[in-house]
């Protein structure tokens, strides 16, 4: 992990390529999925597949359908002559930290990571149960729009939150107009459909860099610090209405040494969980949030969290920011949290 004060290798985010989500995907195998933004991402960073020297994906099995599908997805990276290769069965923003750790070894400068996703083959709140408690909550059948339910309304009795702030989210990241979208009819109270994410398929694929290479390249976004911690698994051990693992998270990240943070790509599926983050990250006003949409607009599982580190890195590419803060999460009520801090600028 990386702490703040801590000296790591310099490692630079140098490309970032997403497909368009859509809610179902039925030309697509994996292979499919993944082969535009490899060799988009690639073609950005102006290098070759022969020049990569780690490669790493995210996804998961249970939504596909089948063992393995990952072996599958590497026809569109084309791994021959064979490559060095991993895969973890997590949100593409987990495999982007193992990137991370990967080129601090320092044997390798260049590492691509890609993520893939396919919702749309299943019945995902009902997939979603199986990270449950095997004991005691998942026999129970519960659901991940009922288990986030139960934590908006925690959050709302706290008195932190009003369903008017929800939807003062939910018009921010979709448009429309917040007193309008209250008087729609509840999903699972407290939350209607806007509060509740698109669910999509989609993938998305960016390029890491250290040393030389990264210096060299036109567009770079440097990873200050990058950390990830985990709540308590049971949920009625925790307090729901509150990240303390996203904050620990980015005290490790070093988000503080940032300073002024000018965009946040914060991974919050239901409205009321970006509430829940702003609070956890300390973000002011002053902070754009969600400049992509976020996850609230299209949720393409395992993608969606490194989307939003790509996201961040693209405000940097562009010059519209000069530091950021990417947040990802996996598991129910916002259990486990990535945060990688961002800035043009190379730490001292």
């Amino acid at each position: 992990m990386s702490r703040a004060g801590h000296r790591h290798r310099d490692v630079a985010i140098i490309s970032f390529a997403q497909l368009p989500p859509v809610a179902r995907d039925a030309a697509r195998d994996e292979a499919e999925l993944v082969q535009p933004v490899v060799n988009q991402a690639l073609a950005e960073a102006g290098l070759t597949r022969k020049d990569i020297g780690f490669t790493v994906s995210g996804s998961c099995d249970y939504l596909i359908g089948r063992p393995f599908s990952f072996v599958s997805a590497l026809d569109g990276v084309a791994p021959w002559p064979p490559i060095a290769e991993s895969h973890v069965e997590m949100d593409g923003a987990w495999a982007l930290y193992e990137a991370w750790v990967r080129l601090q070894q320092g044997d390798v400068d260049t590492a691509l990571v890609y993520a893939y996703g396919k919702s749309s083959l299943g019945d995902l709140p009902a997939i979603l149960t199986t990270q449950l408690d095997p004991y005691y909550l998942a026999p129970l059948g519960i659901d991940g729009i009922s288990l986030a339910a139960l934590q908006a309304r925690a959050l709302l009795d706290s008195g932190r939150a009003s369903e008017r702030d929800l939807a003062a989210v939910a018009a921010a990241r979709r448009g429309g107009d917040a007193a309008a979208l209250l008087g729609a009819a509840y999903t699972v109270a407290p939350l209607r459909a806007h509060d509740c994410p698109t669910v999509a398929d989609g993938a998305c694929a960016v390029v890491l860099a250290a040393g030389d290479v990264a210096r060299r390249s036109a567009r770079k976004a440097w990873i200050r610090g990058i950390d990830h911690r985990v709540e308590p698994h049971q949920l009625g051990s925790r307090d729901l209405t509150c990240s303390p693992s996203t904050t620990t998270a980015a005290e490790h990240a070093g988000v503080a040494s940032l300073g002024a943070i000018d965009v946040a790509e914060l991974h919050a599926p239901f409205s009321h969980q970006e509430l829940i983050l702003r609070d956890a990250l300390g973000l002011g006003a002053s902070v754009s949030i969600n400049p992509s949409g976020g996850a609230l607009v299209a949720n393409a599982m395992m993608v969606a969290g490194l989307a939003r580190i790509g996201s961040a890195a693209a405000r940097i590419h562009d010059g519209t920011a000069r530091t950021a803060v990417a947040h990802a999460t996996s598991g129910p009520c916002l259990q486990q949290n990535l945060v990688c801090a961002l800035a043009a600028e190379v730490s001292p």
